[in-house]
Parts: C-alpha cells; structure tokens; sequence
C-alpha cells in the first residue's frame, strides 16, 4: 500500500501550496541577500539627503494639502482600470454571445452612470 493512499487529492493540492510558498519566501530572501551583499553602495551627502534632488525643501511637511489631487487621482485609477476591461472585450468581440454582449453593456451604463456622477458633483472641476 502507498504512502499517498490516505492523502485525499485536497491535502496533496494544499501540499504542494505549502512548498511553493517556502520555496518563494527562500527564493525572495535569497535575492534580498544577493543584491544587499554584491551591490555597489557609495553613500555621497547628497544621496544621504532627505531629497536627493539637492534641493532643500521650501515648506514644512504637515502644511495643508488640497484633497482634489488626491480625488482626481482617484478618479483616474478608477476610469483607467475600468478601461482596461475593454481590451479582452474587443478582442473576443466576434465570439461573444448575446450574454457576454449584454453585460458589456451593462458595464458601459455603469461606467457612464459613475461618470455622469462625477461631472455633476464638479468633481472634474478645479475652480
């Protein structure tokens, strides 16, 4: 009889998991370590500088940051991640079915209607 004949294919999958995931966390510090030890390190006083620009900065850091660049940034990651949906869905546009047609649709009215919601609420707008 087998070792393996009392493992059900579950605990062989959650097996196999187990030794990816030690295998990646070796593999990663392994690398960590590589480039920590053979890596050129010239510390100069200007690398060594809070910004490494040179410049020296004008204001203090807790002055009061305007929260519409943070909402269109927000803005932009939802629209342009939303974009990236239309790619398989034009390329695969000829083997869609009725369904796969219908709910690209219903993706786009979704898109359209957080859009609109935006422009209403000025959200687009600097001034």
């Amino acid at each position: 009889m087998s070792v393996y004949a009392n493992l059900n294919f579950f605990d062989f999958e959650l097996i196999k998991l187990f030794v990816l995931f030690i295998f990646s966390f070796f593999l990663a510090f392994l690398i960590i370590g590589l480039s920590y030890s053979f890596g050129i390190a010239s510390p100069d006083v200007e690398k060594l500088s809070a910004y490494e620009c040179g410049f020296d900065p004008y204001e203090d850091a807790r002055n009061v940051f305007d929260v519409r660049f943070y909402l269109v940034a927000i803005l932009f990651i939802i629209f342009d991640l939303e974009a990236v949906y239309f790619f398989p869905w034009c390329v695969s546009f000829s083997f869609l079915t009725n369904e796969g047609f219908l709910g690209m649709l219903d993706f786009l009215m979704e898109l359209l209607v957080g859009f609109v919601y935006a422009w209403e609420i000025n959200a687009l707008n600097w001034e």
